[in-house]
């Protein structure tokens, strides 16, 4: 009895077997492909129906039977994964008889952009003066009037704050318009050494056109410790525009006046155009010099607004628009190019002047 069932289970493993190697190598598509596997290899297919037979079987036919379904069920297997390979391929095919892919077309080149032209200032300036101990530090762009008027000694009649000059959110909330407000921050919760660099978007009430724009960006420095001087003020600025427009750049300074410093300067540069000679030259007008930014020592009544003694220490702010040196680098007309995104205007920068 034993020998019969055995051998009817056999010849069934081989039915099996064969047909589903047969319904593999006729399939032609992936379903198909998982319908068979399903119908022969699943828990419910043919080959787990002998499978779970087995326990009818005698101890000495068991290990023949489980082998006979062990090299059948591989062999099924692999016929399925031949049928996957053939049909994926065939997909493929018809896809490109159909058009979908075009070998002959050329790749897809790969466009790289380039930095923001304000961005390539950012970068030379701040890496000019981090040597320096300087570090960058961001604030708000939404300011309270004490961090950007009040603590920098601008008086409460000063022009500065009308409102035809300043973008007013409330009585005492603006969009500020330096960032000498990140300096007055960086005062009030650290004490001196400060070594600080705030570059960033700033706001004026000013109508767009191709030289003003009421967003743009600056960069200010503080430096403050117990011995500063204005000399190291102006070694810091002559190494900044050396470094930044080359070293055959000249600069000058001219007396100015701002709130919150004290002397306060003018600092100018040789022209960029004519190397300082003047002339005929449309940059500086002829007149061989080109204002590059303020700067002046701190006013003691400013170090007194965040804590310090003047008596103790003393230091130098200076800060400058970025567009106005871009304009100045490379020549730009019109400030509004820098905010348009225009590709064919930005790809001109490399990064290098």
């Amino acid at each position: 009895m034993g020998r019969k069932l055995t051998a009817y289970r056999m010849e069934d493993l081989k039915r099996i077997e064969r047909a589903a190697i047969q319904r593999a190598e006729s399939a032609k598509t992936a379903q198909e492909i998982a319908t068979i596997r399903a119908d022969v290899l699943g828990k419910k297919g043919e080959l787990g129906t002998v499978l779970r037979s087995l326990g009818s079987l005698s101890a000495e036919e068991r290990p023949k039977v489980g082998q006979q379904i062990n090299t059948s069920k591989s062999r099924i297997e692999a016929a399925l994964e031949a049928a996957m390979v053939r049909v994926e391929k065939g997909r493929l095919e018809e896809e490109l008889v159909a058009g979908r892919f075009d070998v002959t077309l050329p790749g897809r080149v790969v466009t790289m952009g380039s930095p923001h032209p304000l961005r390539i200032v950012e970068r030379d300036v701040i890496a000019t003066l981090l040597p320096l101990g300087f570090t960058v530090a961001q604030g708000p762009l939404v300011e309270h009037d004490w961090y950007n008027f009040g603590a920098l000694n601008f008086p409460p009649d000063h022009p500065a704050r009308d409102q035809q000059d300043t973008l007013f959110v409330s009585d005492e909330v603006l969009l500020r318009t330096h960032t000498s407000n990140v300096q007055v921050r960086t005062m009030c919760k650290q004490k001196p050494p400060v070594r600080v660099l705030a570059p960033g978007m700033v706001f004026r009430r000013d109508e767009l056109d191709a030289t003003h724009s009421p967003t743009f960006h600056q960069i200010e420095g503080l430096w403050v410790d117990g011995h500063t001087t204005f000399a190291h003020l102006k070694g810091v600025l002559r190494r900044f525009a050396e470094n930044l427009f080359g070293p055959e750049t000249r600069v000058r300074f001219r007396p100015s006046f701002f709130p919150f410093t004290e002397p306060s300067t003018e600092m100018d540069v040789s022209c960029v155009g004519c190397g300082g000679t003047g002339g005929g030259c449309r940059i500086c007008k002829g007149t061989g010099w080109l204002e590059i930014l303020g700067a002046g020592m701190v006013d003691p009544a400013v170090l007194e607004a965040v804590g310090y003694d003047p008596e103790q220490v003393q230091g130098f702010a200076f800060g400058m628009g970025i567009e106005r040196i871009a304009i100045l680098r490379w020549g730009v007309e019109d400030i509004r190019l820098f905010y348009e995104n225009d590709v064919r205007f930005l790809r001109q920068f490399s990064g290098n002047p």
